[in-house]
């Protein structure tokens, strides 16, 4: 099991057998990269044992406190300080954390596994109970299914949500008897109850409790000493630390912040284009580097999927398709060799009201009450009109989607916004005699997560539900996949959660003034980065996937697209038609195809087994752990 997590830890590997639980770990050394803080670490006495993942980036303001209540330590790493804020506080000592973690603890006397997972869900924690009573968990899926108890059964209700989003949902096992433990929750488990994961963060209070400001100034300065502050936390490291630098203004954002610091040798940016323009903003990010006077590196890739993307699919861990993940691989993979951290710019859209869905969604409150009929009549309309055009978020596919959904309520609108396929065509893909088994497709979950900040306006609840589906199972996911892939530590400063429940907590003519998506955090910038960053056009972080189909991947996704494999969930005549209707240019079928595509080549590496070995330097091996 430690051994299908090697990509994530490099550095350093032990699995440590104590009766009732065996621990494994490995590590990629960032904090007191010296073997003194290797993992699985114990406490002075031997009583607890610690195995983590992550950063608590206020670990030095803890151990300070910590010490004052008599705590020894013996290493200088964060790991130690979260074990001695356990044996002080108990499960409370996640509510003291400022990062990204999974942990697991055990305690020796007490017989007791604790096991708990950061508030934004930065870092994954998967669990599964084995057919003895046992508790087995690990970082991956992977990881988990090397256990021989574990049967690793597919969940039919993963493949319909993957097939509405092009990912799963977290509550949505992938497998029937594998758990993804919620952001911002803790579990014990100590052989007398059941274990149930406990919340211990609410970000909804946050949402319902609206602050107000005596200008926009002052709250554009509050939030600009917030994300200052995350970004100084975050550049505490015994390793190089580096940028993952764009065009837009959530990554410049970070780089100002950083050359705010004043470094005399500041940490290097790293930015990767496209040959295809509508998709590369490395001349923005250049102008950006040069404006904040920082080191800059760039790299224009090609889509070579022939021969990555099996590797791309199986550290992606799951059902997986986002046409982002191709760059931020391959951006990974260029920072780490200079690099051990990078500082990214996630969440700043989910925060800000940066995507062009919310748009969507001011458009639909304002249009909504016209009849069905005239939204239809509307799409046939520009369907006849508007040319298809493959470029990133083009027009034509923003008008078609909106006409398609403007009739919907709200919250029904906003999922919808969000599918790959839609219902009927949903439908039409899966094989008949599958309809009555995956009838579920996610909308539940995101109604569900509405609900919960019902009293909020439309656009409020449509980023809650954001924050709570698409940014950790899709954003978070994939930044943690892909950098792990290349032993890459990525830091998210926009979401400390203390930025997180301040962007919540903003009136909405804060976030969107009319239709100026992230107004406060242009206006926080304004001055210190580039001006027409602040009035640039958002374009998003994608691959040109539909185009590469067209030519140079043609074959190899082709041949993907028609695997036998996909024979028992999807009907081949209607796979034949995306093909038909894209190649003819009459739709933009590029996501679409890109998820059957991905899903076929999952499927071929779990029934094959190489989900374990997809490159030969990687041998499956089997772990036993006690329950």
């Amino acid at each position: 099991m430690a051994d299908r997590l090697q990509h994530r830890g490099p550095d350093a590997g032990r699995v440590t057998n104590l009766g009732q639980a065996t621990l494994g770990h490995r590590r990629l050394a960032v904090i007191d990269t010296g073997p003194q803080a290797n993992q699985p670490m114990a406490d002075s006495l031997g009583g607890h044992w610690i195995v983590y993942n992550g950063e608590t980036y206020n670990f030095r303001e803890l151990r300070a406190e910590l010490s004052a209540k008599g705590a020894k330590f013996r290493t200088q790493s964060d790991t130690e300080v979260v074990l001695e804020a356990y044996k002080a506080w108990g499960a409370d000592c996640v509510t003291r954390f400022n990062g990204m973690f999974a942990i697991a603890i055990w305690d020796t006397a007490n017989r007791t596994l604790f096991l708990a997972r950061d508030r934004l869900g930065k870092k994954p924690l998967f669990w599964s109970r084995t057919t003895e009573g046992g508790i087995v968990f690990s970082s991956e899926i992977k990881s988990i299914l090397t256990h021989p108890e574990i049967e690793g059964a597919l969940n039919p209700a993963a493949v319909s949500e993957f097939t509405s989003l092009n990912y799963v949902l977290g509550n949505t096992p992938v497998f029937q008897d594998v758990q993804l433990l919620p952001p911002g929750t803790f579990m014990i488990a100590n052989g007398t109850n059941a274990p149930e994961p406990r919340l211990y963060w609410d970000l909804a209070e946050s949402f319902r409790n609206k602050r107000r400001f005596k200008s926009d100034q002052q709250a554009a300065e509050e939030l600009r000493a917030l994300i200052d502050d995350a970004v100084s936390a975050r550049l505490v490291s015994d390793v190089p630390v580096g940028i993952f630098l764009s065009g837009g203004i959530d990554s410049s954002a970070i780089a100002a912040s950083v050359r705010d610091k004043a470094f005399s040798d500041p940490p290097h940016s790293f930015s990767i284009g496209f040959s295809e323009k509508s998709f590369d903003e490395v001349d923005e990010a250049r102008a950006t580097a040069a404006f904040l006077n920082i080191p800059f590196h760039e790299k224009t890739m090609s889509m070579d999927l022939e021969n990555t993307l099996a590797r791309m699919v199986y550290y992606g861990d799951t059902p997986f398709a986002d046409s982002s993940f191709f760059p931020t691989y391959y951006l990974a993979q260029f920072a780490r060799r200079s690099v051990t951290v990078a500082l990214s710019g996630d969440g700043g859209d989910e925060l800000f009201a940066g995507y062009e869905t919310y748009a969507a969604d001011r458009y639909r409150a304002a249009v909504g009450r016209l009849p069905r009929r005239a939204f239809s009549l509307a799409a046939r309309t520009f369907g006849a009109l508007l040319p298809v055009s493959f470029d990133k978020v083009s027009l034509d596919y923003k008008i078609r989607k909106f006409l398609r959904g403007a009739h919907l309520d709200a919250d029904s609108a906003h999922y919808f916004w969000r599918t790959i396929f839609e219902p009927d065509e949903k439908r039409s893909l899966l094989r008949r005699d599958r309809h009555s088994e995956i009838r579920e497709d996610g909308k539940a979950a995101f109604l569900a997560h509405a609900a919960a900040v019902a009293e909020c306006a439309p656009l409020d609840r449509a980023m809650y539900v954001d924050i709570k589906t698409w940014l950790v199972d899709d954003i978070l996911l994939k930044l943690d996949r892909t950098t792990m892939a290349h032993s890459l530590e990525a830091r998210t400063p926009l979401l400390d959660y203390r930025v997180v429940e301040f962007a919540a907590s903003l009136p909405l003519g804060l976030k969107m003034k009319g239709l100026n998506k992230k107004y406060l955090l242009k206006e926080s910038q304004r001055g210190r980065i580039p001006d027409q960053v602040l009035t640039r056009k958002k374009r998003g972080f994608g691959a040109p996937f539909s185009y590469s189909i067209q030519g140079e991947l043609h074959d190899f996704a082709m041949d993907a697209t028609h695997d036998p494999v996909l024979d028992d969930w999807f009907e081949q005549g209607s796979i034949d038609k995306l093909w038909a209707a894209h190649l003819s240019k009459r739709e933009d079928n590029g996501l679409k195809l890109l998820g059957i595509m991905n899903f076929s080549i999952w499927l071929n590496q779990i029934r094959q087994n190489t989900i374990f070995s997809p490159e030969r330097d990687i041998a499956p091996t089997v772990a036993v752990l006690a329950p």
